[in-house]
C-alpha cells in the first residue's frame, strides 16, 4: 500500500566553500544571536548586507542561530571637511539606478579614478549595495554638498559664493550651529549619516528618538544642538547666465510640525534567493501594489540582492522550510479528529420527485465533482489506516450552494470547534463562515477547491493557489532567466492587458491592426538576439494563435523564442493547432498540478480504477491529495500550523507550500512551471 503514495523529495543542501585571504585577521567573526537579521548585523558593524553576502554566500538562504559569519572591516566614514584636510578615499553605498558616471559627477571625480581606487571590485560592473571607494577630487568636491543642495531638504545655515558660475552651489556647515534634515521616503540611517559625514551612532546620539524608530517626516539634528526645532530648507539660487559672477541666495527658514505620528516607519530589506514580490509583500502584511509603490524599481522585476524599502518591524521572520518526508515522522500515539464537509446535498436528491438519482447524476456537474473528490478522499483515508494513523474522521453533508449552507448547524450539532482540522466546504463564502465560527479555538479550516481571495481569518488555509499568484509566478520565472518578455493580447482579453500594464509594466505589448488582428512585423521588431524571447499569448482566437505561432516558428531561424500562456486555454486543443507546433515552441505555462508518470502514481491509478471502475480525474486526485496531506500533518508531533510553517509537501499531482498571507490566514504557493517538450511530453521547467 505504501508504494502508491508519492514520497516527498529531499532538497539537497550544498555547502559554499570560499577562501579567506592572508589578511583574514582583519575580518571579524560574528556569532548570530536570537532574532538577529543580516540588516541588523550590517548596521552593527557599519557595513552593507552585500558585504556580508560576499564573504558568506550561504547566508543568502537565511541565517541560523549560533552560526558564524565573517564580517569585513567597516569602511572609514569621513567627517565633513575640505579636501585639503585629507586625501583619504571616502566610501559610497551604491543605490538603485546609480551608475559610475552619476557617482563620478556627484563627487567631482573621473570614472577612471573610481575604477582605479576600487581595483578588481568593479570588473563585473557596479552592483546595488556595494561599498565603493571614492578618491579625492583634488579640491573640486567640497564634501560633495552640491548633490545635497539639489535635494531641497538638506539643511544648512549659510551658502557660500561659488567660485565658478556654472558649478552647483556648495554648502558648508559651520561648526557649532544647528542643522536639520527631514527624513524622506526611501531614506535610511546609513544613507543620511553618509550624506553628513557622520556615523550611525553619532546620528543616534543627536537624535535618541530614532534608536528604535525611523519615521518619515521626522526632523533630525545633523549638526550642533536642537534649539528651536526649526526646519531649514535650501532653495536653489537663481542664476543669471549673462553675469560673470552670481551670488547665491540665503536659505529660507520655516518651522514645520513633525508628522511622525501619521507616517509609516521604513527600513531596508535585501532580496534573498527564490523570493518574489508577492512573498515579500505577504511577509510584511501588505499588497503587491503597496510594496511596488514604496519601491518603483520593482516594476522592472525583482532580483537577488535588491535593497527594498519596507515597513519597519512588520516582518514576521519565516521559519526555514525544508522539503522533508512527513511519512517518516508519523506519530500514532495521540488521537486526532478530522471532519470533511462535502456538498452532497442529499436532502435535495431525496426531495426531487421528477428526476431519479441516475438522471440527476447525468446532468448535475457539481454533484459529480463532489463525488469525484469524495472518492479520492476515501482513498486517502484507506491509506491512512494502512499506515496506522490514529485519526477519527467525520464525513458530513454541508448542504451548500454558492450563497447558503448548513455550516452553523453542523458546528453546533457536531462540536466542530473541537476538531483538530476541517476540510471543506467547497464554496468560499461557506468556508469563510466556518473559519469564523471555529476561529476562537484556532481549528484549521482547509479550503479544498476555491481560488478566491479570502477574508482575514487566521485559521483559514487556501489550498488552491490564486489566479494572481499563478500569473506572478510565471513572470517571476521569465525575469529570473533574464528573458525578453513580449505580450500578444487579443482585444477581448482586456483584463490580461490591464494586469500586464499595471503589474508587469516592463513587458512590451505587440501592436495589432486596426481590426484587432495580429501583425507579424510588430512582434519581430521586439525580438532580441542575445536573449530568450518569451511571447505571452492571450487569445482564444484560433486565427490569432496560428498567426502568432507561425511568426514565431519563422523567427526561430534567427532568434531564441518560447511560447507562454498564463492560464489553461481550450483553443490549443483544437485540431487546427497541432501538438508538434506547440512542442517546437516549448509552450510554457503555470499550473496548479503536474503530470506524474512515476510507478507510485500509476499504481494509484490502477487501485482507483479497480475500486471505482474508472481512471481518476483531476477532482478525484485533488480529493486524495488534500485529504492525505491533512492527515499526514495531523499525525505529527507538531501542531498542524507548525507543520505548515516548517514542511512543504508533494502528493500525487499537487504541491502544498503554505505561506501566511497579508489578507487571510494561509495561501498555497505550490505552483508548477511546465512546458511541452519535443519528445511530446509535459515536463517541469527548472
Amino acid at each position: 500500500m505504501k508504494n502508491r503514495i508519492l514520497f516527498s523529495i529531499f532538497l539537497t543542501l550544498f555547502s559554499f566553500v570560499f577562501t579567506v585571504s592572508a589578511k583574514q585577521e582583519k575580518y571579524t567573526k560574528h556569532t548570530v544571536a536570537k532574532g538577529e537579521t543580516i540588516n541588523m548585523i550590517a548596521q552593527k558593524y557599519k557595513v552593507t548586507p552585500y558585504d556580508i553576502y560576499s564573504l558568506n554566500p550561504d547566508s543568502q538562504n537565511g541565517i541560523q542561530l549560533n552560526s558564524v559569519l565573517l564580517i569585513p572591516p567597516s569602511p572609514v566614514i569621513h567627517s565633513s571637511q575640505s579636501p585639503t584636510q585629507s586625501d583619504t578615499p571616502k566610501s559610497h553605498l551604491v543605490q538603485p539606478k546609480e551608475t559610475l558616471y552619476s557617482i563620478s559627477k556627484q563627487y567631482g571625480v573621473t570614472v577612471d579614478a573610481i575604477k582605479a581606487a576600487n581595483g578588481d571590485m568593479l570588473n563585473n560592473g557596479l552592483k546595488i549595495g556595494q561599498n565603493i571607494k571614492i578618491p579625492s577630487g583634488n579640491g573640486q568636491n567640497t564634501v560633495a554638498v552640491s548633490k545635497l543642495a539639489e535635494s531641497a531638504k538638506v539643511v544648512a545655515p549659510a551658502v557660500t559664493k561659488p567660485a565658478v558660475v556654472k558649478a552647483a552651489p556648495k554648502v558648508e556647515i559651520p561648526k557649532g550651529e544647528t542643522t536639520y534634515h527631514i527624513i524622506e521616503p526611501k531614506e535610511t540611517k546609513y544613507g543620511i549619516s553618509k550624506k553628513y559625514g557622520m556615523t550611525i551612532p553619532e546620528l543616534e546620539r543627536l537624535n535618541p528618538q530614532i534608536v528604535s524608530e525611523f519615521p518619515i517626516g521626522f526632523k533630525l539634528v545633523v549638526s550642533g544642538n536642537a534649539v528651536n526645532q526649526a526646519v531649514v530648507e535650501i532653495t536653489k539660487p537663481a542664476v543669471d547666465n549673462t553675469k560673470p559672477n552670481v551670488e547665491t541666495t540665503k536659505p529660507s527658514v520655516e518651522t514645520t510640525a513633525s508628522t511622525s505620528s501619521t507616517k509609516k516607519y521604513l527600513e531596508e530589506y535585501v532580496v534573498k534567493p527564490k523570493e518574489t514580490i508577492l512573498s515579500i509583500a505577504n511577509d510584511y502584511g501588505m499588497s503587491e501594489q503597496e510594496l511596488i509603490s514604496l519601491n518603483p524599481e520593482l516594476k522592472r522585476g525583482i532580483k537577488l540582492g535588491m535593497i527594498l524599502r519596507v515597513p519597519k518591524g512588520q516582518r514576521k521572520e519565516p521559519v526555514k522550510k525544508e522539503q522533508g518526508n512527513l511519512l517518516k515522522t508519523i506519530n500514532t500515539n495521540a488521537r486526532k479528529q478530522l471532519a470533511l464537509l462535502l456538498p452532497f446535498n442529499i436532502s435535495k436528491i431525496e426531495s426531487d420527485t421528477i428526476n431519479s438519482t441516475q438522471a440527476r447524476l447525468k446532468k448535475d456537474k457539481f454533484l459529480n465533482l463532489t463525488l469525484d473528490f469524495y472518492s479520492g478522499a476515501l482513498m486517502a483515508i484507506d491509506s491512512a489506516k494502512v499506515l496506522g494513523m490514529n485519526v477519527d474522521i467525520k464525513i458530513l453533508d454541508s448542504q451548500e450552494t454558492k450563497n447558503s449552507s448548513n455550516v452553523s448547524a453542523l458546528v453546533r450539532q457536531n462540536n466542530l470547534e473541537s476538531m483538530d482540522a476541517i476540510v471543506g466546504p467547497f464554496y468560499q463564502s461557506n468556508v469563510e463562515k466556518l473559519a469564523e465560527l471555529v476561529e476562537p479555538t484556532k481549528t484549521p479550516v482547509i479550503s479544498p477547491l476555491s481560488k478566491e481571495d479570502g477574508k482575514k481569518y487566521s485559521n483559514l488555509y487556501q489550498s488552491m493557489p490564486s489566479t494572481e499568484l499563478l500569473r506572478s509566478s510565471i513572470f517571476d520565472f521569465m525575469k529570473a532567466r533574464n528573458g525578453n518578455i513580449i505580450a500578444v493580447i487579443d482585444y477581448k482579453k482586456g483584463s490580461v492587458k490591464q494586469y500586464i500594464q499595471e503589474m508587469q509594466p516592463d513587458v512590451r505589448i505587440a501592436g495589432l491592426s486596426a481590426k484587432g488582428s495580429f501583425v507579424a512585423d510588430s512582434l519581430k521588431v521586439l525580438f532580441q538576439k542575445d536573449k530568450l524571447n518569451y511571447v505571452v499569448l492571450a487569445s482564444e482566437s484560433t486565427g490569432m494563435i496560428l498567426a502568432t505561432t507561425s511568426a514565431m516558428l519563422t523567427a526561430q531561424k534567427e532568434y531564441q523564442v518560447q511560447l507562454v500562456i498564463l492560464e489553461p486555454n481550450d483553443t490549443f486543443d483544437f485540431e487546427e493547432i497541432s501538438l508538434t507546433r506547440l512542442t517546437k515552441l516549448k509552450l510554457l505555462y503555470p499550473s496548479l498540478s503536474r503530470p506524474n508518470e512515476t510507478d507510485e502514481a500509476n499504481q494509484f491509478d490502477v487501485k482507483y480504477k479497480k475500486i471505482n471502475k474508472i481512471i481518476p480525474n483531476q477532482y478525484a486526485i485533488r480529493g486524495f491529495d488534500v485529504t492525505f496531506d491533512t492527515l499526514l500533518r495531523l499525525s505529527q508531533d507538531k501542531t498542524f500550523e507548525e507543520t505548515i510553517q516548517a514542511s512543504p509537501s508533494e502528493q500525487i499531482e499537487n504541491k502544498f507550500d503554505y505561506v501566511q498571507n497579508a489578507t487571510y490566514g494561509y495561501s498555497n504557493n505550490g505552483i508548477y512551471i511546465l512546458y511541452y517538450d519535443t519528445d511530446l511530453t509535459i515536463k517541469e521547467a527548472l
